[in-house]
C-alpha cells in the first residue's frame, strides 16, 4: 500500500515542503524510517534524531521547520503528534481488509441482546441476556459482557475484557463471608476504548458508569459502582476500588491505585505508581511516588521516614519553649 503525500495534506492540511508525487509505503520512528517512510517529530528534545533520519518526509511543527527543510521535504503542522494520529488513521483507513461477518460463527449472543446491525462481534465473543451493544462498536476476540450491561456507539473492546462480571462484595459472618449479590449493570458510553483484559465489574445496586470518550489500557480493575467521567485516560495495571468517582478529562498513571468511595475532581493527574487514598478536590497533577535509589540508601530513607512523627512530635516541643 502506498499513498502520495499529496494526498495526506489534501486529506488532513498541513503544509507541504515537498513533491507531492512522492509515494509513501509505510509509517515509521525518525531512528529508523528509510526514504519510503514518513516519520514525525513532536518533542524538540528528539531534534538530534531529526538531522540523522533517512525518513522520506518528516511532520514537524512551525519551530521545527528550517531544520526539518534542511534534510529534506517536511509536513508542518501546528502539533505534529495529532497530525501523526490522523495519519494512522487515514492510513488504516486505506488498507485492505478482507470482509468478516458482524457477528463471528464462534460468538455467543444470546437472543434477548440487541446487537447493533453495524456493530462486530469477534470470534469466541459472550454477549449475554438484555446487553445492548451500540453502532459502530467492535468486539474483538473472547469479549465478555454480561447480562443487561450497555456498550454505546463506536467502541472498541480488545480481546480479554470483560464487562459486568460481579463486583468484589461480601459480608462477614462468624469469620466466613456471605455473598452479596450484585444487581446493577455496567453502561459505557460513546467512543469508549478498552483495552486487553480489563475488567469492569458490575455495580452492586446502581450501575457502574464509563462516560463518553473515556479511554482505558490493558490490565485495569474497575470496581463495582466506580464512575469514569468523559475523555478520561488510564494507563496499563491501575486498579480503582468501588464507588469511587473519578472526573473527566483526568489522567492516571500505569500502576496507580485508587481507593474505594473517593471523589476526584476534573483535570486531575495522577502520576504512574501513586496510590490515593484520599479525594483530590482540585484539577492539578499529583504524585506519590518514593524515588528509586541505590538499595543501601533507599533502606536509610526508608528507616529515617519512620522516625518522621516522632521527630515532629520533638519539633512542637522545642516550638513552645
Amino acid at each position: 500500500m502506498q499513498l502520495r503525500l499529496g494526498d495526506i495534506v489534501d486529506s488532513l492540511g498541513g503544509q507541504l515542503h515537498g513533491d507531492r508525487s512522492l509515494a509513501i509505503d509505510g509509517l515509521a520512528p525518525l531512528e529508523s524510517a528509510g526514504p519510503g517512510q514518513l516519520s514525525f517529530l513532536s518533542n524538540p528534545k528528539y531534534q538530534s534524531q531529526l538531522a540523522a533520519s533517512r525518513a522520506g518526509c518528516v511532520i514537524v511543527s512551525p519551530a521545527m521547520r528550517d531544520a526539518a527543510l534542511a534534510r529534506g521535504a517536511a509536513i508542518v503542522a501546528d502539533d505534529p503528534y495529532l497530525y501523526f494520529a490522523r495519519l494512522t488513521q487515514l492510513w488504516k483507513s486505506r488498507r485492505p481488509s478482507a470482509a468478516a461477518p458482524a457477528v463471528h460463527p464462534s460468538a455467543v449472543v444470546d437472543p434477548e441482546a440487541v446487537v447493533d446491525p453495524t456493530a462486530r462481534i469477534g470470534p469466541l465473543c459472550v454477549v449475554e441476556r438484555g446487553a445492548r451493544i451500540g453502532a459502530g462498536t467492535v468486539l474483538k476476540s473472547s469479549v465478555n459482557v454480561g447480562e443487561d450491561c450497555v456498550i454505546g456507539d463506536r467502541c472498541i473492546l480488545h480481546p480479554g475484557v470483560v464487562i459486568g462480571a460481579d463486583g468484589f462484595g461480601f459480608a462477614p459472618r462468624e469469620g466466613e463471608w456471605e455473598k452479596i449479590e450484585q444487581l446493577g449493570a455496567v453502561r459505557i458510553g460513546n467512543d469508549v476504548e478498552i483495552g486487553a483484559n480489563t475488567c469492569i465489574d458490575r455495580g452492586a445496586l446502581a450501575d457502574t458508569v464509563i462516560e463518553d470518550g473515556v479511554k482505558l489500557d490493558n490490565l485495569i480493575q474497575v470496581g463495582h459502582n466506580v464512575r469514569i467521567g468523559r475523555h478520561t485516560a488510564i494507563a496499563g495495571c491501575a486498579g480503582i476500588a468501588g464507588s469511587a468517582n473519578i472526573g473527566a478529562y483526568c489522567t492516571v498513571g500505569g500502576s496507580a491505585g485508587i481507593v474505594g468511595h473517593l471523589t476526584i475532581a476534573d483535570h486531575v493527574h495522577i502520576s504512574a505508581f501513586t496510590l490515593v487514598m484520599r479525594s483530590i478536590l482540585k484539577p492539578g497533577h499529583y504524585t506519590g511516588v518514593f524515588p528509586i535509589d541505590e538499595n543501601s540508601a533507599w533502606e536509610k530513607n526508608a528507616a529515617s521516614l519512620k522516625q518522621l512523627h516522632s521527630l515532629r512530635d520533638r519539633v512542637r516541643a522545642l516550638e513552645k519553649k
